[in-house]
């Protein structure tokens, strides 16, 4: 029977739709990166989703968040991002955590509840424990690298944590992950050499903080500003639940 799902069953047939509608993948941060990642993963048919973010939408965000307009302005992401995803698939089982995961946080979470975990979060320290706690719990985990202060969309591609090379993050990423003794983690990176942003005052959040009321965590804090675009963070979301889908279908693809 025709239906919304029907384009992507002629690629993955019946069964290959009835494993994703049967899928729950958590997302950890739903900005720029997370944030297309949820889209691509909910047009696909995955039938649960847990959208982990305690941020709220800022206008800064509008130049690269799919989520973000000028009516969701102050709203968290994870309601906007839920309301998003029932007006495309209404029968999405959707689970928000208002949450900044850290090591103090991640205790409220169960990794064995998940068929595929997405890191999309900034901070180093939350990312080894997201790893970490990945590993520990059996579940597949793809993360992504630094998007921030790229231009060059094509240049970002899938790799072994151990295989990257220029990405500051990334560099770090595999220190800390061979400290700990993770053998293995999949990211999305590019080797583009990061642009410097442009120091500006007049339009920088140090100086002209527009956080909505109630931001827990404000620009201000960071130590850097990273610049940003509408068609880097996209693409690297993209990969990722392309990653995502192919790694939950992979074998009944392969059956096939």
């Amino acid at each position: 029977m025709l239906n919304q799902f029907s384009r992507t069953q002629l690629l993955i047939g019946q069964e290959g739709i009835d494993k994703l509608m049967q899928s729950r993948v958590a997302v950890f941060g739903i900005g720029g990166v997370g944030g297309y990642a949820v889209e691509a993963l909910v047009r696909s048919g995955v039938g649960a989703i847990d959208l982990i973010d305690d941020d709220r939408v800022c206008l800064t965000n509008l130049n690269r968040q799919i989520h973000a307009t000028r009516k969701t302005v102050g709203e968290y992401k994870v309601d906007v991002a839920e309301e998003r995803i029932h007006e495309i698939n209404p029968d999405c089982v959707v689970k928000k955590h208002k949450t900044f995961f850290m090591p103090d946080t991640a205790s409220q979470f169960d990794f064995s509840d998940y068929d595929y975990i997405v890191d999309a979060i900034d901070t180093v320290t939350g990312k080894i424990e997201l790893v970490m706690r990945s590993n520990a719990a059996g579940t597949p985990v793809i993360s992504s690298m630094g998007a921030g202060n790229k231009m060059d969309p094509t240049a970002f591609e899938v790799a072994d944590i151990y295989q990257t090379s220029i990405c500051p993050l990334a560099k770090v990423m595999r220190k800390e992950c061979r400290k700990r003794g993770i053998e293995s983690l999949k990211v999305v990176y590019s080797r583009e050499v990061p642009t410097r942003p442009l120091e500006d005052m007049s339009i920088s959040c140090r100086q002209h903080c527009i956080c909505p009321p109630g931001t827990a965590r404000k620009c201000t804090e960071r130590r850097d500003i990273p610049g940003s675009t509408a068609f880097v963070p996209s693409v690297v979301g993209l990969i990722i639940a392309g990653e995502v889908i192919k790694d939950l279908t992979a074998e009944i693809l392969h059956d096939d």
